[in-house]
């Protein structure tokens, strides 16, 4: 669907699971990828007055959202609840101080999770906000720490609509960035109201590959953490840490934030989860043809959410012609599965340890640094010492593409 559409897999799936922002042109592509045209009564601007409008109506079942973006009508907002694991946070977050990690592959829903669970904090009157690491420039914030700690800092002010007041706190030559970062979550932002403050940093291990940002930064979150046993201030203060790799970083054991709070693993929907998502895309499928699709790609939420919607869209197509094609780049699946080969392609330690993965009929041992990162990936599943494809989609498309190798 990513190369019918010409967006990525990301973008699709906050188009059909109203995630995140989406604008006009990117649902214009959509409509004409089916053959159809935005009309405009097919989306509206919401009028977003506060953060609090924003997260009451993210969590509206009537109607796909975006903020200063045209917004979907008529479709219900596609979320499965994954019982009790929103519970779990919803009331971990009401705790003073609390942190929670949450991880999952790419594409498990781990945004989805979360900013149902915003929402709901939010229409408790809790200030919440969601802040992406992809949204810094790798190139100008990612090289120095006082500039990301800077642009972490204005983007909390801008998420919060509060006005910039970063200078009036910063002193990087006398007190230095963490000092200066701190002072203005403390005296600043953790100030504006009574209310807690929930703040989610999402894909926090893009900042993995820089060790000059991240053990001050992770620190830096940890100290945070441990002010509120004893300042009712930062008691105010709820982290959530969220990301899709392991956490394969060095970091001192007193100064790491991933050893602390509470940890949330996202793992593939159960039979009676992938039933309830084909209902709420109005497809009806046989308790066999359930089986076999699930036996191609397991319980994967946006593999799931991408044969649904293709199904919808294509009612004179059947499941069974999908799973003929599923494992091919012809297939509904094939931009998922180029992004892993173009990954793996640049990657050939970890291709010779794959191919020896899929094309063995049962879970084999292989070096556990290589089992390690195939598994941050998504690729395999971990049994103990031994390590098998997570999917048969996987098996069958990589044994093809990487035979000859």
């Amino acid at each position: 669907m990513s190369d019918r559409t010409g967006l990525t897999a990301d973008t699709l799936i906050k188009v059909f699971a109203c995630e995140s922002k989406v604008d006009k042109q990117t649902l214009k592509c959509c409509f004409e990828t089916f053959n159809l045209t935005l009309e405009d009564n097919d989306y509206f601007y919401p009028d977003i007055d506060s953060e609090e409008d924003f997260l009451t109506l993210t969590d509206s079942k009537n109607s796909y959202y975006s903020s200063d973006s045209p917004t979907l009508r008529e479709e219900p907002l596609i979320y499965v609840e994954r019982p009790p694991i929103e519970s779990i946070c919803y009331e971990t977050l009401q705790q003073p101080g609390a942190l929670i990690r949450i991880k999952g592959s790419s594409l498990m829903g781990k945004t989805l999770l979360i900013s149902r669970v915003l929402a709901q904090l939010g229409q408790q009157g809790y200030r919440t906000l969601r802040l992406s690491l992809e949204l810094a420039d790798r190139q100008t914030h990612l090289t120095q720490l006082n500039k990301f700690l800077r642009w972490f800092c204005l983007n909390l002010s801008r998420e919060l609509k509060l006005s910039n007041c970063l200078d009036d706190y910063w002193d990087e030559e006398g007190m230095g960035a963490k000092v200066s970062c701190t002072t203005y979550m403390e005296d600043y932002l953790l100030t504006q109201g009574n209310k807690p403050l929930v703040l989610c940093i999402d894909d926090v291990d893009l900042l993995f590959p820089h060790p000059e940002i991240y053990e001050d930064f992770f620190g830096l979150l940890r100290s945070w953490y441990e002010k509120a046993r004893t300042r009712k201030r930062w008691q105010k203060l709820r982290l959530v840490l969220v990301h899709s790799t392991n956490v394969y970083i060095r970091l001192n054991i007193n100064q790491s934030p991933f050893n602390v709070g509470l940890p949330i693993e996202l793992a593939d929907f159960t039979e009676v989860q992938v039933q309830e998502l084909a209902q709420q895309h109005d497809i009806k499928l046989t308790p066999s043809e359930i089986a076999n699709l699930m036996n191609m790609i397991g319980g994967h939420p946006y593999l799931l959410m991408t044969t649904f919607a293709y199904l919808k869209s294509h009612p004179n197509l059947t499941l069974k012609q999908i799973l003929q094609e599923a494992p091919t780049d012809a297939g509904i699946y094939g931009s998922v599965l180029r992004e892993f080969w173009f990954n793996l392609k640049t990657h050939p330690e970890l291709t010779g340890t794959l191919k020896k993965i899929v094309t063995s009929s049962k879970p084999v041992q292989v070096e556990p640094v290589q089992a390690y990162q195939l598994h941050s990936m998504g690729l395999v599943h971990l049994s103990g010492n031994y390590v098998q494809p997570r999917y048969n989609l996987y098996r069958l498309y990589f044994s093809s593409h990487i035979k000859d190798m």
